[in-house]
């Protein structure tokens, strides 16, 4: 006679519904962690851009023109330019060190509820 094959098990079915509620908790925190994470990278990636156009446009003399939108090119100042690209890093600047306090606070509480949970696991 056949045996049946066993179901698989669920090792989370013996926890209590607190440890559960961690580990979905957890599973929360690191999605969100993630998001932080990829909008940290936008964040660098437009600093980085714009690190750029400043030391460019510093370089440049004569007649500078910037692009607004898609399709209009106007003439403007070095000036003008430099004073809008300075404030853009210093907005993105301010963004970037909230991000990082973020990140920091998110993996601290994902690293004390993770030991929690695996105490738990492992009695």
């Amino acid at each position: 006679m056949a045996e049946k094959p066993e179901a698989p098990v669920n090792p989370l079915a013996n926890l209590d519904e607190e440890t559960q509620q961690q580990i979905q908790q957890l599973q929360m925190m690191e999605q969100t962690f993630q998001q932080l994470l990829m909008q940290k990278n936008a964040f660098s990636m437009e600093q980085n851009e714009t690190d750029f156009i400043i030391k460019e446009v510093e370089k440049t003399e004569g007649e500078i023109s910037r692009i607004i939108g898609n399709q209009v090119v106007i003439k403007t100042t070095k000036e003008a330019i430099l004073e809008d690209m300075k404030k853009k890093k210093e907005l993105i600047d301010t963004r970037m060190k909230s991000i990082d306090e973020q990140e920091k606070e998110f993996s601290e509480k994902i690293e004390s509820i993770r030991n929690e949970v695996m105490k738990k696991i492992q009695g």
